[in-house]
């Protein structure tokens, strides 16, 4: 079986720790061999940025780190075992921006990524040189290449005036706390997807949305053209997973990102958001909370428990969105 899943950071990455369970593929690279199946990941972008001359992929990295048994799993993102020396030391020299952490572990990560791509190697090509150390059983495609930067437009608190400024800084340093006005993906218009992204999306017995932020990670990567083109085109059913529960996100601030585009936090708004690709939209199927009901025309629902508790609870909400979809494992 084929599984292509769209996903963004923490909740895309334990999404997908429940794929991999489903299909039994846990251990498998370890083992040196292959059950058959193959699942890969259409990883957000949107996040990444330069930062003290490194560019670091947060979305990419969660992903590779929590598949590949890294993850501060207190956290949820970001290296086990950790140091913060380097931050230290740059905080003493009044570095900036003092707001976004370094640890020191997860610096490696960054200068392999920058020394690859300087040297002219693609994101897709370094993202695939990272995993060959940490193996994490799924193929993690950026679904660029490209700059594809998400900006937000904010009334700067100091001096009352408008201005963009990356994601990381509205999420990070202001808490999304700060007058928001608009969303931008910064060269995705230019921007083409990585290879084999498409390729993932028309080949796959079934695509799943994870239930990752519907505007900066979901949304980030339908901003790439082509993207959305191929979950319409593919004869695949595409099967969204709600990020809301009982009105609100379980982690992250999508409640936040919704209220700055006008979308209600339900899992009702966020499934007719997407829409129904019997209309214009991408979705065949759309799981909602068993506490939660969701009427999307068009769209085939279901109610069932959707609370990531441990892999084996992400792979019975899998496995549903493969009932959903007709797909027998």
């Amino acid at each position: 079986m084929n599984v292509t899943v769209l996903v963004g950071g923490v909740g895309g990455a334990r999404f997908l720790q429940g794929v991999r369970r489903l299909l039994g593929t846990d251990g498998a690279h370890e083992e040196g061999h292959s059950p058959g199946h193959r699942i890969t990941a259409v990883v957000n972008v949107g996040d990444d940025v330069w930062m003290h001359g490194l560019r670091i992929c947060p979305d990419l990295d969660t992903c590779m780190y929590t598949l590949g048994g890294g993850i501060d799993t207190e956290r949820g993102w970001g290296h086990a075992g950790e140091t913060w020396n380097a931050k230290e030391e740059l905080a003493a020299y009044g570095a900036k921006p003092d707001w976004f952490g370094l640890g020191d572990r997860d610096i490696a990560t960054h200068l392999i990524r920058t020394q690859m791509l300087r040297t002219g190697y693609p994101l897709s090509a370094v993202t695939e040189a990272l995993c060959n150390r940490w193996q994490p059983g799924v193929a993690l495609l950026p679904v660029t290449d490209d700059r594809s930067e998400t900006h937000v437009v904010i009334t700067d608190p100091e001096d009352g005036e408008q201005r963009a400024i990356h994601f990381q800084e509205w999420w990070v340093r202001h808490r999304a706390k700060v007058p928001t006005h608009s969303f931008a993906h910064i060269g995705a218009e230019q921007a083409k997807p990585a290879p084999g992204v498409v390729e993932a999306i028309e080949s796959a017995d079934i695509v799943l949305l994870a239930p990752s932020n519907p505007v900066v990670s979901i949304g980030a990567i339908l901003a790439v053209p082509g993207i959305r083109g191929a979950l319409r085109t593919t004869a695949a059913k595409v099967v969204g997973v709600s990020p809301i529960i009982g009105g609100k996100p379980l982690r992250g601030m999508a409640d936040e990102c919704l209220d700055v585009i006008g979308v209600e936090t339900s899992a009702e708004a966020i499934g007719r958001y997407y829409g129904a690709r019997s209309g214009t939209g991408i979705l065949d199927g759309w799981l909602v909370h068993d506490t939660d009901n969701a009427d999307v025309p068009g769209v085939e629902v279901r109610s069932v428990p959707l609370i990531m508790t441990d892999p084996d609870a992400t792979a019975r909400m899998v496995q549903a969105a493969l009932d959903v979809a007709g797909v027998p494992l």
